[in-house]
């Protein structure tokens, strides 16, 4: 078996982990979908109803207190 430097042996491996890792990294999820639902009737409503069930959440004020 023919004996390497450790410089050469890591060499090696540097070239190998070249090859598995991916050269640009790949973009973020949301990044994609920024902006689909701008100028959106609809969803511009379901965030209304969505506030209006939260707020209906909420406690109610006392005026008696």
């Amino acid at each position: 078996m023919a004996t390497s430097t450790l410089e050469e042996r890591v060499a090696i491996l540097e070239q190998k982990i070249e090859t598995l890792a991916p050269t640009s990294p790949k973009p973020a999820w949301w990044k994609k979908i920024v902006g689909v639902y701008k100028d959106d009737p609809e969803f511009t409503e379901a965030e209304r109803l969505g506030r209006e069930y939260r707020e209906s959440l909420r406690p109610k004020e006392d005026p008696a207190a």
